[in-house]
C-alpha cells in the first residue's frame, strides 16, 4: 500500500485530473481475469456442453426447463396466487419460455426482466424437400435469418428438428451430431470451372438460395421400375428410424445446422468458437444467473424468445402477446395491476453485438464499437437509418445499469453496430419498450456474427453471467 501511495504522490496534477475526468477503457485483464480466471474456465466448459446439446430453439428450451426444474422451478399455474420466493416457468409451445422468481415487493412495483432469443440463422427444409437428380438425393432448403449463403457450403451439416407424423405422434430428429452418425453438406463448384457460372457474382449471390441443396446420399433401391430409386431408398431409411412417410415433411420443422462442436479457440484457450453464440451466449448466461435467484426484493423474470432473427413475428416471438399474456395471468392471480407492473419494470434486452475485427476495421467507428475482452457491451440503441427500428434507452436507466455494474466491479463497455451509414440491425428491445418498460441492450461482443462458427471471449462470457446475476438479484 505504501508503494502504491508513493506512485500516486508522484502523479502530476494533469494526470490526477485525467484519472478523475476521462473514461478509462480497461480490458478484462486489468484485474478481472485474476479474480475470475479459473471460474470463467469452468463456466466455459459447462457453456460449451450446453451449446452442443441445444442447437435449435426447441432444444434450448428443453434443456432450459431441465436446468430450471433442478433449481426448484415448477410449471406455471394460471389463476394461482404466488408468494415471495416461489419459482415458476411457462413453456410456450416448446420454442419460447418465461420464468419467474416471485419477489417480496408487489409485482406492481416492477420486475427485473432479462430477455434473450434462442433462435439462430440456419437452413430450414422446405415443405416438399426430398428429390433426386442425376443419381443423387437432396433436400431443398429455405434459409432462416440473415446469412452469407456462401459460408454454408462445403462444410459438415447436421439435421435437427421435430416431425408431426400423420398418426399424430411428434418425433424428435437429430442426425449428424454423434460421431457414428453420417453428416450432410451443400456442395460447391470447383475453382477450375467457376469462372463463367460463379466468379463474377456479387458476394451475396456467390451461392444463391436455390443452390443451398443438402446432399443426402446416392444409393438406389434395386428395382428398374422405380423412377427415383435413390429418393425411395432415402425415404425408406427415414421410415425405418422415424416412422416417416414423405407427406410428413409438410408437418415437420427440420433445421440444418453446422455439425460442429463448441470448442476452446486459440492456443491460450481464451476464446470459444461455436455455432449460434448469437444469441444463445446471452440466453445461457441469463438462464444460469436467473436459476440462482432465491428470494429477491423485486420479482425476477427470464424470457427466452423465438423468431428474433426473422423479426420476432409468430406466437413464440416477442412481437406477439405471449409475454404480456403471461404477465397478465401472473398479475391477476396475485391481485396486482398489469399496467403498473409493466410501467415499473426494468429490462435488459440480452443480445450480442459486433466485436471489432482488425481485418475489417473500416466498418467501425473505433471510438464507439465493442471489443473482445473488454466485458459485456451496453448498447444504448441499435437500428439503422437514423435509429429507426430500435429502442433508444433513457439516460436514467443507462445510468442505473452503469452504477449497478460499477458497484459490483464488473468490466463493461459501450458499443454500436458499425458506422452510422454502414448498416445496422435490431433486437427485441423495441418490443419490450412497446410495453412501457425501461429497457437497454446488453450482450457479449462476437467475431463472425451470423456465420456458422462465431467467436466469443471466455472472460466476456463469464462477466456477462456475473452482470445478469447482479441485475436479477
Amino acid at each position: 500500500m505504501a508503494d502504491k501511495k508513493k506512485k500516486e504522490d508522484k502523479k502530476t496534477q494533469a494526470e490526477l485530473l485525467q484519472d478523475q475526468l476521462l473514461l478509462k477503457k480497461k480490458t478484462v485483464y486489468d484485474g478481472y481475469a485474476q479474480r475470475a480466471g479459473k471460474k470463467a474456465t469452468a463456466y466455459g466448459e459447462k457453456y460449451m456442453a450446453f451449446m452442443n446439446a441445444a442447437k435449435t430453439e426447441r432444444e434450448f428450451v428443453r434443456e432450459s426447463v431441465k436446468l430450471l426444474e433442478k433449481a426448484g422451478f415448477k410449471p406455471f399455474e394460471p389463476g394461482r396466487a404466488y408468494s415471495a420466493g416461489e419459482k415458476l416457468y411457462f413453456n410456450n409451445r416448446g420454442k419460447s419460455l418465461a420464468a419467474a422468481v416471485i419477489g417480496s415487493a408487489p409485482l406492481s412495483e416492477g420486475i427485473n426482466l432479462m430477455a434473450a432469443h434462442v433462435d439462430s440463422p440456419r437452413l430450414d427444409l422446405k415443405p416438399n424437400p426430398l428429390y433426386e437428380e442425376s443419381g443423387l438425393g437432396y433436400f431443398k432448403t429455405h434459409y432462416y435469418g440473415g446469412i452469407k449463403k456462401y459460408q454454408w457450403v462445403a462444410m459438415p451439416l447436421a439435421i435437427h428438428g421435430a416431425v408431426m407424423r400423420a398418426d399424430g405422434k411428434l418425433v424428435e430428429v437429430v442426425i449428424g451430431e454423434d460421431d457414428k452418425d453420417p453428416v450432410f453438406c451443400v456442395t460447391d463448384i470447383l475453382p477450375h470451372l467457376s469462372a463463367k457460372v460463379q466468379d463474377d457474382r456479387k458476394a451475396r449471390e456467390v451461392i444463391r438460395g436455390e443452390e443451398l441443396n443438402i446432399l443426402l446420399g446416392s444409393e438406389p433401391v434395386e428395382d428398374d421400375k422405380i423412377s427415383d430409386p435413390v429418393k425411395l431408398n432415402l425415404m425408406r431409411l427415414l421410415n425405418e428410424k422415424y416412422g416417416m412417410v414423405e407427406a410428413d415433411f409438410v408437418s415437420a420443422e427440420l433445421e440444418v445446422v453446422p455439425a460442429l462442436k463448441a470448442r476452446w479457440l486459440g492456443l491460450d484457450r481464451s476464446l470459444i468458437g461455436a455455432y449460434a453464440h448469437d444469441d444463445r451466449v446471452c440466453a445461457y448466461t441469463s438462464l444460469t444467473a436467473f436459476a440462482e435467484v432465491n428470494r429477491p426484493e423485486r420479482t425476477a423474470l427470464l424470457v427466452l424468445a423465438d423468431k428474433e432473427e426473422t423479426g420476432s413475428d409468430g406466437n413464440t416471438g416477442l412481437a406477439s402477446d405471449f409475454l404480456r399474456n403471461f404477465l397478465a395471468l401472473l398479475c391477476r392471480g396475485c391481485g396486482q395491476d398489469l399496467e403498473l407492473t409493466l410501467y415499473n419494470t426494468r429490462a435488459l434486452s440480452a443480445d450480442v453485438n459486433a466485436g471489432f475485427d482488425p481485418s475489417f476495421a473500416e466498418v467501425n467507428d473505433r471510438r464507439n464499437c465493442a471489443y473482445l475482452n473488454r466485458g459485456p457491451v451496453l448498447t444504448k440503441y441499435t437500428g439503422a437509418r437514423g435509429k429507426s427500428g430500435t429502442n433508444d434507452a433513457s439516460a436514467e436507466f443507462v445510468g442505473h445499469v452503469r452504477r449497478l455494474f460499477d458497484a459490483h466491479d464488473l468490466p463493461w463497455q459501450t458499443g454500436e453496430l458499425g458506422k452510422v451509414d454502414e448498416g445496422g440491425g435490431g433486437t427485441v428491445a423495441m418490443f419490450l419498450a412497446s410495453l412501457g418498460m425501461e429497457v437497454v441492450d446488453i450482450g457479449v461482443p462476437l467475431l463472425s456474427m451470423h456465420a456458422p462458427y462465431e467467436v466469443a471471449s471466455k472472460l466476456d462470457i463469464y462477466a456477462m453471467y456475473e452482470a445478469f446475476r447482479a441485475f436479477c438479484k
